[in-house]
């Protein structure tokens, strides 16, 4: 029997196919999944109100994005960033490759012609997946945006949220800047639910030790910003860190010319093992939303106390340079600029010498540097108001994390201080404690799209169950038109017979099945 469905690479052919055969095959895929699904969300009075706003067009808002669209929910994203340039992995990430193995399906929904194995496979065949080792991480980007092309999912780029604020009418009002003209224009959208969708640094930022506000800002850079590589060319350069984004800076300076790199890290010994691969089973995917708080805190604790250590090629990237030096159990007490401009940098095994800091540090949930909440963050409820860590088991990080209900929303401190935060939904980092991984990481993030989705789903039906009823009886589409079949015109005739008389009626198992 012939097919008209496309030949793919990832069926077992060795050779490419070319994206236009992998395309239809999605097509395909989605038309026999009868994907997406027709809108069912009833309009608003407002024909402008959105079922679901969604801030971040990276890889958490697309894939929720699709999720929604899949279902029949209407939904748009808006990101800051150009478009293409969504997330970090074109910007501000310097690895060469992920940190994740090249079989995970990411952001693909189920669907297989979607995962970036198809995408690879269609363009360079099955000998080159065959020989990839990890997934370069512009070839991750270039991945993405063919995600959002081939969905067609709606992005607005360039547009910056100013403020955000929950309505009394079942809305959030959100304030936003078009950055596309000069000067930004206002504008206002209103969604009946908004979702974050805003990352690593999603509800703060990139942190620093205090002490960095005292060095001359020319003086350093956080490995989150946005910095030419050139820059650190012919400097001596030292990396406060020894997490993966400072090896992937310290190897970024030294391929680009720097004098030398020295990299201070507090710990005795670099961590060997990456224990949250110990958890990376279906069980605590689906199920930690549902645990106890008690054993969130203890995982998650864990996992900061014991750290992630950095790949092992990241960690080859950097040693291979005989200029690039490793100081463990070197903490830094104190930095100081000297009359040449230079920086002495005094730390637990004496003082050195740089022209340039780049902090490795890491991000801190911190609504101080989103001003853009700042009439929610007063109102949040945060683990640290309602639980308190084991003895032993202390952590201000967690302190400070969303105490998150079960799809993603924000709850209040106080119950009526500010009604309607249950309709903003933290879809980012910061949701981990509360709900697992599944806001952001590659391995999870089909599944915490796909939950939040249904989700969303069912709340919307039932805040409009009274107009789904009323649909529903106005529904007036015929199954039948009364002419297939003709009405017989009366009974057969029945005849009293005498019960003594008669053969006995076949008892009901005597009767031909």
């Amino acid at each position: 029997m012939s097919t008209s469905t496309p030949s793919l690479a990832g069926s077992g052919a060795a050779s490419p196919t070319g994206l236009p055969a992998l395309e239809a095959r999605l097509k395909q895929d989605l038309q026999w999944l009868c994907l997406p699904a027709k809108p069912w969300v009833p309009q608003q009075a407002d024909p402008e109100v959105l079922d679901v706003a969604i801030i971040g067009g990276g890889m958490a808002g697309l894939a929720l994005s699709a999720s929604l669209r899949h279902l029949g929910i209407r939904n748009r994203i808006y990101d800051q960033s150009p478009a293409g340039f969504e997330g970090p992995w074109a910007t501000t990430a310097r690895m060469e490759t992920l940190r994740s193995p090249k079989e995970l399906t990411g952001p693909a929904l189920g669907l297989p012609a979607l995962t970036f194995r198809a995408w690879f496979e269609a363009q360079f065949g099955l000998d080159a997946w065959n020989a990839l080792d990890k997934i370069p991480r512009l070839q991750w980007a270039d991945y993405l945006r063919w995600y959002r092309q081939v969905l067609d999912l709606e992005v607005l780029n360039q547009h910056r949220v100013s403020d955000v604020l929950p309505q009394a009418d079942g809305t959030v009002q959100i304030e936003l800047q078009d950055q596309r003209q000069t000067p930004a224009r206002a504008l206002t959208v209103r969604a009946r639910h908004l979702v974050l969708a805003t990352g690593r640094d999603g509800l703060g930022g990139a942190w620093v030790p205090a002490w960095a506000h005292q060095v001359p800002r020319d003086r350093w850079v956080h490995s989150s910003d946005v910095w030419d590589g050139e820059r650190m060319r012919g400097l001596r350069v030292a990396v406060v860190g020894g997490g993966s984004s400072a090896m992937d800076v310290a190897a970024t300076a030294l391929e680009s010319g720097a004098q030398r790199v020295d990299l201070l890290i507090r710990r005795a010994d670099l961590p060997r093992i990456n224990k949250g691969k110990g958890a990376g089973h279906p069980g605590m995917v689906h199920g930690y939303p549902s645990l106890p708080d008690e054993w969130k805190w203890r995982f998650r604790h864990y996992i900061n106390v014991q750290q992630v250590p950095p790949p092992h090629g990241s960690t080859l990237r950097v040693s291979r340079h005989a200029n690039a030096h490793f100081h463990l159990g070197t903490p830094i007490q104190g930095v100081s600029q000297r009359s040449d401009g230079s920086l002495r940098v005094d730390t637990a095994k004496g003082p050195l010498a740089a022209d340039v800091l780049i902090f490795s540090t890491g991000f801190r949930t911190d609504w101080s540097l989103r001003p853009e909440y700042a009439r929610l963050a007063p109102h949040v409820r945060t683990w640290q108001d309602r639980f308190t860590a084991p003895a032993g088991q202390e952590d201000s990080e967690l302190d400070q994390s969303p105490d998150l209900g079960p799809l993603f929303e924000f709850q209040q401190r106080t119950p009526g201080s500010l009604p309607g935060l249950e309709r903003v939904h933290c879809f980012c980092y910061a949701a981990a404690l509360s709900q697992g991984a599944g806001a952001g990481d590659i391995p999870q993030i089909s599944e915490g799209a796909q939950r939040l989705a249904r989700g969303l789903a069912a709340q919307l039906l039932s805040e409009d169950a009274a107009q789904h009823f009323a649909t529903m009886e106005a529904f007036a589409d015929p199954e039948l038109d009364g002419q297939e079949w003709t009405p017989a015109p009366a009974l057969p005739p029945y005849e009293e017979v005498d019960s003594a008389a008669a053969p006995s009626a076949p008892s009901a198992s005597a009767i031909p099945a």
